[in-house]
Formats: structure tokens, C-alpha cells, sequence
């Protein structure tokens, strides 16, 4: 497992069209509209990034965090002269956590807009949606919000992530359960593809470290059955549940959980954002989660020195999910510095493969023509009293 290098809302209705754009400027946010053109135009012309994520719906929530996070570094960026005098412009459309409007929206990005590249996709389902049509137009994508095995399966020579996979997560947790002399884990997962595809996984993980599946059931995506879930899962007696939800459910079975099990309860790292801890209050402490990256509230490395004076800038709170996109910006940045002012898709796609070790102050990944996944760092932290983690 790689370690870090050392001294690693409000909902929004949709807009017509499902379109916003979100121009990262020096100054701050703006909203302005685009002309179409295939490829962006070279010069001192803005970059331009597309981003397809959940403006609306229940994730939004969710995921305004971490975009939050993502628009701080590029702002910063910007504010020092962007990549060679140009500036960095995020295009953003609204997908509604959906895969197939997620894919109208690549290729309205990429055949209209002429984005250079996408960034911070989430959602396996839309991520999978998405993967034929970067292959057939040769459109980056960096970062997404999904570590599932089956955008893993095979390299695809335009998708570059910057999180450890959930099979890293889940060694991680099911090892730390055995450590502990937890050898019963039940299962609670998700009812759609990002559960569905992770239960095997999960079942041969348990099996390979030693422990026993006490039980699993599944949570419809608005946590409306947890209570049916906890219930279910009490009969079987485990020792500890591993939850697999993202959102609403997280939420309502935490709840649920307190209530008919009171067992401890571990969870992959996409599962206790910001809004979850919030909307679960004291019911949060003692969550166990997975996290991909280091602490944001610990300023012993470069990197989350300059998150933290970055969230101060921009008046923005320290977290999990405003670093983990603050990082992952950071990350295209320094591909698309690499790729030099005349950048193109092509040479995006080759100057992250070139990358190799990637030192953004104190953290580390690891990018190559053979390798696209660059961390696979995890660690463990316990949510404490005021929904704050500790390590």
C-alpha cells in the first residue's frame, strides 16, 4: 500500500437545459455563457474543463463540498497566472446523480462547449456510462468520485483517478475489524449498482482475511427501509456492520442502527461527508470511515498547509470533502501544467502518464503509461464529539 510521502447545501432546481456554466476566475465564481466550437482555441485562451456532477437531487447536498473545494484551487491557480497566462474555466452541467443525463452532458461538454478534458465525475454508474464515449473521443477524464472495481477492470487510456478503490478501502476496514478481534461483519448495501457491484468483493474480502459474513441486506438509495435493514441484520448477531451508501441512506441506517443493533459501524469513504455528519449530529460519533487522503485538520505536510490557507481565502470550513477536491484540483493542475500552454487532449492524456511521482507538498502519487491510478492510500478515522474526526 503506498503511504503519503513524508517530512499522504442547499439543493438546486435545474436550469433550462440542464446548463451552468461555472467560470473559475481570479475573482470568483461567474456564470457566463460559451460559443460552441470543437477544440478550444489556442493562445491565451481560457482552458476550458468540463464538470458533470449533481446540482440538483438528493446528492447535491452532498457533493457541493467537494466542489467547493475544487473551484478554491483553481481560483488560487488563476489568481498566480493559471497554466502559461491562461486561465482554468470549469463548464459545469447539472447530471442530477443520473448516468444517462451525466452522458448527454459529456457530449454536450466535449461536441459544444469543446472542453479540453472532464473532471470529478461521481457515481460508478455514471462514470461506466461515460467510458465508451471518452475512448471514441479521446476526452480525458481526470478524477472521479467512485473507487468500484468495474471502472478498474481494464486501464482505459482516458481515465485517470486520483482516490484508492474501494477493494483498498475495504482491505483496510475488514483487516482493522480483525485486528480488533471483530470476526462477525454484517453487510449493509446500497440497492443499485454501486452496492450491487461491491458485494461480492466484499464477501471474498471478508473470507480472505479471516472474519465471517454474519448477514447482508440491501437500503433503497432514500434510506426509506434502514429500520427493515437493522432489523434483518440484528437476527444474524454480528459484531460490527460494514455500510456500503452513499447519502440519504448513510444517514437513516446510522439511525436505524443505533436503534436495533447498537453493533459499531464502518463505512467507505464517499459514506460520511460533511452533510452526512451534520444531518446525523451525535448519532455520528464513533462512525468508522475510510479516508483516501490525509487529515484536513492536521497541518503536519505542505499540502494541507495550503488547503487550509486556501479555505481561509475563500471563507470556506476545513474538511474531508472540501480537501478531497481541493487535491484532486490540484492534481489537474499539475497535469495540465505538464502538458505545457499549448495544451490538447492528446497531450493531456500523455503528460499525466508522464507524470510519475507526484509530490503536491508532503503527499504522493504515482502516475504512468501503465498505471492510471495514482494512490492507493487509506486510513481509518473515528468521527468524535461534534461530528469531529479523529485518527
Amino acid at each position: 500500500m503506498k503511504t503519503p510521502i513524508a517530512p499522504h447545501a442547499d439543493l438546486r432546481p435545474p436550469m433550462a437545459h440542464r446548463r451552468r456554466l461555472v467560470l473559475a476566475l481570479a475573482g470568483g465564481v461567474a456564470l457566463a455563457s460559451l460559443p460552441a466550437r470543437a477544440q478550444p482555441a489556442a493562445g491565451k485562451a481560457d482552458i476550458l474543463i468540463g464538470r458533470s456532477t449533481a446540482l440538483s437531487g438528493g446528492m447535491a447536498p452532498f457533493l457541493a463540498p467537494i466542489h467547493e473545494g475544487q473551484d478554491a484551487a483553481i481560483e488560487d491557480t488563476n489568481a498566480k497566472g493559471g497554466i502559461g497566462g491562461r486561465k482554468i474555466r470549469l463548464v459545469t452541467l447539472d447530471d442530477g446523480f443520473d448516468p444517462r443525463r451525466a452522458l448527454d452532458n459529456a457530449k454536450q461538454l466535449s461536441e459544444k462547449d469543446g472542453v479540453l478534458a472532464l473532471f470529478g465525475v461521481s457515481g460508478t454508474s455514471q462514470v461506466m456510462a461515460l467510458l465508451p464515449y471518452l475512448a471514441q473521443t479521446k476526452l480525458p477524464l481526470i478524477s472521479v468520485y467512485t473507487g468500484s472495481p468495474a471502472i478498474r477492470a481494464q486501464q482505459h487510456p482516458y481515465l485517470f483517478t486520483t482516490r484508492a478503490s474501494y477493494a483498498d478501502e475495504l482491505v483496510k476496514i475488514v483487516r482493522n475489524l480483525v485486528a480488533v478481534q471483530t470476526s462477525r461483519i454484517a453487510v449493509a448495501y446500497e440497492n443499485n449498482d454501486f452496492g450491487k457491484l461491491l458485494l461480492p468483493l466484499i464477501e471474498k474480502t471478508i473470507a480472505a482475511e479471516g472474519a465471517a459474513l454474519a448477514g447482508s441486506h440491501a437500503l433503497a438509495s432514500t434510506g426509506e427501509d434502514a429500520n427493515d435493514a437493522a432489523k434483518a441484520l440484528a437476527a444474524q448477531k454480528p459484531q460490527a456492520v460494514l455500510l456500503v451508501a452513499a447519502g440519504p441512506p448513510v444517514v437513516a441506517y446510522v439511525r436505524a442502527n443505533r436503534a436495533h443493533l447498537g453493533v459499531p459501524i464502518y463505512t467507505l469513504s464517499l459514506g460520511a461527508g460533511t452533510a452526512v455528519l451534520k444531518a446525523l449530529g451525535d448519532d455520528a460519533r464513533g462512525l468508522a470511515v475510510a479516508r483516501t487522503g490525509p487529515s484536513p485538520t492536521k497541518p503536519t505536510i505542505a499540502l494541507t498547509r495550503d488547503f487550509q490557507a486556501s479555505m481561509k481565502r475563500h471563507d470556506k470550513p476545513v474538511d474531508y470533502d472540501r480537501y478531497t477536491g481541493y487535491m484532486d484540483a490540484r492534481v489537474l493542475i499539475e497535469g495540465l501544467r505538464a502538458a505545457g500552454p499549448g495544451v490538447t487532449r492528446a497531450s493531456l492524456a500523455q503528460a499525466m502518464e508522464s507524470l510519475g511521482t507526484l509530490d503536491l507538498g508532503g503527499f504522493g502519487y504515482q502516475f504512468s503509461a501503465q498505471n492510471h491510478h495514482g494512490s492507493n492510500y487509506v486510513d481509518i478515522a473515528v468521527v468524535g464529539s461534534g461530528g469531529v474526526y479523529r485518527q
